[in-house]
């Protein structure tokens, strides 16, 4: 029997969902330093470009603000540049107080990526470095379509950029580029200085700070995780560094072993804050019903999601339509602190409906009038957030319990 402290799955669930503004009521206002509040606290929303209700970050903010629309981030971004895109894990929004920590980033992809694009035979994209930059300084922010006008143009897909667009790409990923604007969702570029606040250009944290920083912030931000979970939160500490950080935490007294209970029972050893046990007692989530992105921050890592909730969730962008078990694009759906199923529905834009396709509830979760009744809800809150005028069900909609 270990002598660490056990948190129940019932606890687990709720300190996680609670650190991801996801128990709270989902009101509330939702522009300017609110909305922003809302992001530190997640501390960023990640990027994604299929659309077939909404994009990805501006599902996972309407998940927790149902008064969210997508016109309430462009000026965080575009005018106030309270918020920056950049990369965690994948592309993401962060809030630009956190800029100085991605200048280990910017280091560690400007060696890393070169080679590795190199072995990708992008020929030639080095040498379009100092073209593309003098060409943004002398008339302004530019996207791919707008250098290299002289290079052969492949698909468009990573694979086939041209080089002036790997150049670009690569510019902004060891900083010397910022985004300073979407247009029909493609980057704008500009140069960093005229996209990132001063006051969050001059710090220099050295790689130890950063390191702490990384480290502590995603501890905060998960409630307990392994030292793997810390690095890949950011994706910025590697998993030798994420370790070495906890070892040192536990010297100091300033993070404890403790054990989490999995929806299995399943007993895994984690790291938390010394006054975690103290703040296990969290209300009752409200009833209500969230449709959440397939990237939603509480369900990224997908392992973490099935050892607490018990919900075996993959995309199936990327499968052949004909093998895939739910379909292309399919949606999360938590009730409470519980994921009680799935749903693939998508925007009908040319008349005004969003589609459901099937609703698929996990094993021991019944449809009642009642849940319909706020599964219904919900699709019509997501309706009215994705512009549509209505919500409709194809046939044979509701499906069989997972088994």
């Amino acid at each position: 029997m270990s002598a660490r402290p056990v948190i129940s799955n019932r606890e687990a669930r709720r300190i996680f969902l609670d650190r991801h503004g996801l128990v709270d009521q989902p009101t509330g206002p939702s522009r300017g330093s609110d909305l922003l509040g809302v992001i530190h606290r997640l501390g960023f929303v990640q990027v994604d470009s299929i659309n077939t209700v909404e994009r990805a970050h501006h599902m996972i903010l309407h998940a927790r603000r149902t008064s969210y629309r997508p016109a309430h981030l462009r000026p965080l971004l575009e005018r106030d540049r309270s918020l920056f895109e950049h990369w965690t894990h994948d592309a993401a929004i962060i809030p630009t107080e956190f800029y100085p920590f991605w200048r280990l980033r910017f280091e560690r992809d400007s060696n890393a990526l070169k080679e590795r694009w190199k072995n990708w035979r992008r020929d030639g994209f080095e040498e379009r470095f100092d073209e593309v930059l003098t060409r943004i300084a002398q008339h302004g922010p530019a996207g791919s379509s707008d250098v290299g006008k002289d290079e052969e143009r492949g698909s468009g897909g990573w694979w086939d950029w041209h080089p002036s667009k790997t150049a670009l790409e690569y510019l902004w990923r060891s900083g010397q580029l910022c985004v300073t604007k979407r247009e029909a969702f493609r980057k704008i570029y500009d140069l960093t200085e005229n996209v990132i606040p001063p006051k969050a250009l001059t710090p220099r944290p050295t790689c130890e700070e950063t390191i702490d920083w990384a480290c502590s912030a995603a501890l905060d931000r998960l409630g307990f995780a392994t030292s793997g979970e810390i690095a890949a939160f950011w994706a910025k500490a590697t998993p030798a560094e994420a370790r070495a950080w906890c070892a040192e935490q536990l010297t100091k007294s300033t993070m404890v072993e403790i054990d989490v209970t999995g929806a299995d029972g399943a007993i895994r050893r984690v790291f938390a804050r010394p006054d975690l046990l103290d703040k296990t007692d969290l209300p009752e989530p409200p009833g209500f019903i969230r449709i959440l992105s397939p990237f939603d921050p509480a369900l990224r890592d997908r392992n973490r999601a099935e050892r607490l909730f018990g919900f075996v969730y993959r995309i199936e962008v990327f499968v052949p339509a004909p093998k895939r078990q739910y379909g292309y694009y399919v949606f999360p759906v938590l009730e409470g602190d519980t994921l009680i199923g799935r749903i693939d529905m998508k925007c009908d834009r040319s008349k005004g409906v969003l589609a459901v396709t099937a609703f698929w509830p996990e094993a021991g979760i019944g449809m009642g009038k009642d849940r319909l009744r706020k599964l219904n809800a919900a699709l019509e809150r997501t309706a009215r957030f994705a512009g549509m005028e209505s919500v409709g069900f194809q046939n044979g909609w509701q499906r069989d319990q997972r088994q």
